[in-house]
């Protein structure tokens, strides 16, 4: 018998019953259209927006913002929660494209696991690796999709043995794929010994399980061709003698990571997976902060704000803190002490999240996400609590790799520019820096396309046309150091010296050259490329 999730016993059942975790994937692998088929199975949508149909059938769920509409890709993370059997999902969306990594780092900090698409035909590409490191470095468990097995694909062993390769993990294969291509008719569920029957007639429907008594039983040869079926005999065969069984321990510590194979697109192995994160995934797990290690089961509410999202209703200009619930049961209308500004905060209006569907949160548990709209108070890294002072830890910002300025078209908006370029900052969307000499702002993002869904936001949400154009500057650094030699340091060097939006000291760099004289001339000043959002 397979072990199933044995929570701790000192955890509230519902607190126990959370499963809190990301989708990560390379762009194109279908991490979106597998996020619309978990709030399909999940009961929290009628019908699922694929991201290739056309009209109002493409616009998915959890891709709110106009320009993720007319791309099809996700750029901003989106937080959605809904019931499956016993369980509970708060399920975060990450941006799919490599330009707002960023976003997707912080959003780790939120979740308990992370769910690993790849595609069946390319198998671990650039940006799956990069985003798995990211997981490691957080010691999350991970579980894999090998999506796309429709269409045709690599061969099984190889997709198992490229993940252990490049990631250096463990993989046990919870579901085996009966052929590929045109030839894909489904998977033999290995955790459950049975048979799972693809419809392709109909995408939105569940797969047809079939149980077995192992592969001998002579009732598979009713739903499965003679060639096939020997060939799935074998390689599952293979798999158990070369590959690792499931073991529950190995993958909460990170160094195992189940696989399952399907079609999102089709449903295929969506159900699987979810009743996979159910009964096997992490309840919501202890949290670091700066003072002491937070645990679910506590008693008093503490929560951090992970993500703040500008304007998700245009009409209303409103803004959004995502907060992950650390400790406690909360209730609609508790005052929780803003950490940073030490002040109380009525929290009268909190939301759950279906994409950019809100419900009223009358009460949330340890594990959960929710929404809090304010107007400014809340930033990432800031820390809910009722009353104690803590400050939690690991929640990065990284320097810009990429630094222009910008102006409005029309003179006469520049000051309502600068309220723009602060909320989107805010929000972690850019970097915002303004110089010390000068009247100009210098936006900073990872990749080229933060700039055009910059250009595109600034203009939707507040009717503000912009241009963006080079700066002499290339990149930017934090100082570090005792105060009285940061303030000389600033003062010998105002031509390189400019504030970000929280009125830290900033370095603008030209050259690598500028980096090591300041290293050279000045060795009690500290240049960093991250900063902890932790206030």
């Amino acid at each position: 018998m397979l072990d199933r999730a044995h929570n701790s016993p000192d955890l509230p059942p519902e607190i126990a019953r959370r499963r809190t975790f990301a989708i990560i994937s390379h762009p194109d692998a279908g991490k979106t259209t597998l996020t619309e088929k978990f709030l399909l199975y999940g009961g929290a949508i009628q019908m699922a927006g694929q991201v290739r149909a056309k009209g109002e059938a493409r616009r998915s769920r959890s891709d709110f913002m106009q320009m993720e509409k007319d791309r099809g890709i996700s750029v901003s993370a989106s937080a959605m929660s809904f019931e499956f059997g016993n369980y509970w999902f708060n399920l975060v969306d990450t941006p799919g494209h490599s330009d707002f990594s960023e976003d997707t780092y912080r959003t780790l900090t939120a979740v308990d696991a992370a769910i690993m698409v790849i595609d069946g035909a390319k198998g671990v590409e650039s940006q799956t690796q990069k985003l798995f490191e990211v997981c490691r470095l957080r010691d999350l468990p991970i579980l894999t999709f090998c999506n796309k097995m429709d269409r045709e694909s690599r061969d099984t062993f190889d997709i198992i043995d490229e993940i252990q390769e490049n990631l250096a993990i463990d993989v046990t294969p919870a579901s085996w794929p009966i052929g590929m291509g045109r030839e894909f008719l489904g998977a033999y569920d290995m955790l459950h010994n049975r048979l799972e029957l693809m419809d392709r007639a109909d995408r939105n429907k569940k797969a047809e399980s079939i149980k077995i008594d192992g592969l001998d039983d002579p009732k598979i040869a009713d739903h499965i061709p003679a060639d096939l079926l020997e060939k799935l005999r074998e390689e599952v065969e293979m798999a158990r003698e070369l590959l690792p069984a499931f073991n529950r321990q190995a993958f909460l510590d990170g160094t195992l990571t189940p696989i399952w194979f399907g079609s999102a697109i089709n449903s295929f192995g969506v159900q699987e997976l979810m009743t996979g994160i159910g009964d096997y995934g992490p309840e919501p797990q202890v949290r670091p902060a700066q003072e002491r290690q937070i645990s679910p089961d506590e008693t008093k509410v503490s929560g951090f704000v992970f993500k703040v999202q500008a304007n998700m209703d245009p009409k209303h200009r409103d803004r959004v803190a995502f907060v992950r619930l650390c400790a406690g049961h909360f209730k609609r209308g508790m005052k929780l002490t803003h950490v940073r500004s030490k002040k109380p905060m009525a929290i009268s209006n909190p939301v759950l999240f279906l994409a950019n569907d809100r419900e009223l949160a009358e009460d949330a548990w340890a594990g959960d996400i929710i929404g809090i709209p304010n107007h400014g108070q809340l930033r990432i890294g800031d820390g809910l609590t009722e009353g104690e002072e803590l400050h939690f830890s690991g929640i990065p910002s990284f320097a810009p790799e990429l630094l222009q300025s910008v102006r409005a078209t029309d003179p006469m908006k520049a000051k309502h520019l600068e309220k723009a370029l602060t909320q989107f900052a805010e929000e972690g969307a850019s970097k915002l820096f303004k110089p010390t000499i000068g009247s100009g702002w210098i936006v900073g993002v990872v990749g080229q396309l933060q700039f055009e869904v910059l250009a595109s936001r600034i203009e939707l949400e507040y009717g503000i046309p912009v241009r963006f154009e080079p700066t002499q500057f290339t990149s930017a650094r934090w100082l570090s150091g005792p105060q009285a030699k940061v303030d000389a340091f600033v003062k010998a060097n105002k031509g390189h010296i400019a504030e970000d939006h929280d009125g830290d000291p900033v370095y603008m760099t030209r050259l690598q050259w500028d980096i090591d004289r300041v290293e050279r001339d000045y060795p009690e000043i500290k240049l960093t490329a991250t900063k902890e959002m932790m206030v």
